[in-house]
């Protein structure tokens, strides 16, 4: 590896014999990324502004559009290349809420029996909090993973229960929420605090929602949409 290598400002791409241009993803990203607050709520704590980081420069290399959230100093859940923002939204969200429904106190009592596989083990995990036990994952298949009998499956009162205990999430999204339904999505999923570009003509009905939901929303004013 050449470390004195500075590549161009701009990036080449060549399809079909047409050339396209655009500048380099050389945006960086701190703390002095997430100053411009322009929702009501106003306070963003270190760990929201760590978490901002850590999903901001996810987006950065994930691929448009995206949106990924973030907890804990990790991301929890990334939606990319989608063809709409709030797809993006949606399935980073189901992702987030997977990875908390993970540490529900039942999945982690599940009394694997000795010598099943870890890659065995996160599989059912994953069909056990997704419901999907029965469907993607045959029950004979669960059944042999435990000595004696398996342990009764999550119910959706449960489920509930638990992914309406998560909290204080950040989000960031690599281009603007063309509607409100992106901050109405994320709030459910347990977001507190967002970062986009801002831009978009429905910026207000964006800040509006936010309000509604006592979110914190930063505008960097820095798109990170690139192909």
């Amino acid at each position: 590896m050449d470390t004195s290598y500075t590549p161009r400002a701009m990036e080449t791409r060549t399809i079909c014999g047409l050339s396209l241009e655009q500048k380099r993803n050389d945006a960086v990203v701190s703390a002095e990324f997430f100053k411009n607050v322009v929702s009501r709520r106003k306070e963003l704590p270190e760990t929201a502004i760590r978490d901002l980081i850590v999903a901001t420069l996810a987006v950065k290399y994930t691929q448009s559009n995206s949106v990924v959230y973030a907890k804990g100093g990790q991301v929890i859940g990334v939606g990319a290349g989608q063809q709409s923002r709030i797809h993006c939204t949606r399935l980073a969200g189901s992702k987030a809420k997977t990875w908390w429904l993970r540490q529900h106190p039942k999945v982690m009592a599940l009394p694997f029996k000795k010598g099943v596989k870890r890659a065995d083990i996160s599989n059912a995990v994953e069909n056990y909090v997704s419901g999907t036990v029965g469907v993607d994952l045959d029950w004979n298949s669960w059944n042999s993973l435990f000595d004696g009998q398996a342990p009764p499956m999550l119910t959706q009162e449960e489920t509930s229960a638990w992914t309406g205990q998560l909290r204080d999430v950040a989000l960031s999204s690599d281009a603007f929420f063309p509607f409100r339904d992106n901050v109405d999505h994320a709030a459910s999923c347990g977001v507190r605090f967002i970062c986009t570009p801002g831009g978009s003509v429905s910026d207000a009905a964006v800040i509006q929602a936010c309000a509604e939901h006592d979110v914190a929303l930063v505008h960097s004013g820095v798109r990170l949409f690139h192909h």
